[in-house]
């Protein structure tokens, strides 16, 4: 695992603000701390305290988060080169780092088509990032609201761009839907979101799970209480209720790091979420 630099690092990152910008520094915030464990340069003092507090309490949270990156690339290529998308709407997606959506689905379709959503103003800000596209292809970003499925769709699916009703879209849930407490709201804003879609469509959902240690459980209902937008794991029976009745592509919902590993045997991580894709019927 890679050492993070701490507060007193010489060396640690820490970016300026924007001049006019609303962005609270003095709060931990999920995405800055998400991208602290990824080993970004995005995040601040605050975000670290309470990354490092979390790693102290479950030292693997660095590999959850690695095997959630990795699952969702694994997941881009398989839709790509399995599913025939080239069309793909993220939502929550969060500050860019390594290996973002646009750059997995248009290294293996130069012509793929991507829609970034997410309403958070750090997030829009560092939106500049997500907008490199192939020539062939292209890469959106929409300010709008899970929330809001009726505004999310209406924005990604207009009679011009930036996609179209006419091909299937991959939907892409990344570890978002945590953010959602309530499991009714969250499985209804899925299917809003799903409904929307063309037939042929593809569901991906990521999602932390309550079928993680103990010391992993402990840690994120300490940083729920942080200050932090609270993130609730779910069940495997919940998060499998989100897919709303969907067949799912093998080898079904499994935990991130056993859903189609590149190469030989799955990596033990304890804590990883689980995840699937669902295909829309035709």
């Amino acid at each position: 695992m890679t050492q993070q630099p701490t507060d007193d690092t010489p060396d640690a990152p820490t970016p300026r603000p924007p001049r006019g910008s609303k962005i609270d520094t003095t709060t931990p915030h999920s995405a800055r701390v998400w991208n602290y464990w990824l080993g970004g340069q995005d995040h601040y003092p605050v975000d670290r305290e309470v990354g490092d507090a979390y790693r102290k309490q479950f030292p693997g949270i660095d590999a959850i988060a690695k095997a959630s990156r990795e699952f969702l690339a694994r997941a881009v290529r398989y839709l790509v080169q399995d599913g025939g998308i080239r069309q793909f709407l993220d939502v929550g997606t969060g500050l860019p780092t390594h290996d973002n959506t646009h750059q997995i689905a248009q290294r293996y379709a130069p012509d793929a088509r991507i829609v970034y959503v997410d309403h958070d103003p750090l997030v829009l800000l560092h939106a500049e990032a997500l907008l490199t596209s192939t020539p062939q292809g292209s890469t959106t970003y929409l300010e709008a609201d899970l929330h809001d499925p009726a505004a999310v769709l209406a924005g990604a699916l207009t009679p011009v761009g930036p996609l179209s009703r006419a091909a299937p879209i991959a939907l892409i849930l990344s570890d978002v839907l945590g953010h959602v407490p309530d499991h009714d709201t969250a499985r209804d804003v899925v299917r809003r979101l799903v409904d929307g879609l063309p037939p042929g469509s593809y569901l991906m959902i990521c999602h932390g799970t309550t079928e993680s240690p103990d010391a992993a459980l402990a840690a994120q209902d300490a940083y729920n209480s942080s200050g932090a937008i609270p993130y609730i794991p779910r069940t495997r029976d919940q998060i499998r209720d989100l897919f709303g009745g969907l067949e799912l592509v093998a080898p079904g919902l499994v935990p991130v790091p056993d859903w189609r590993p590149a190469i030989g045997p799955a990596a033990i991580t304890p804590g990883a979420g689980l995840g699937a894709i669902a295909r829309i019927p035709r």
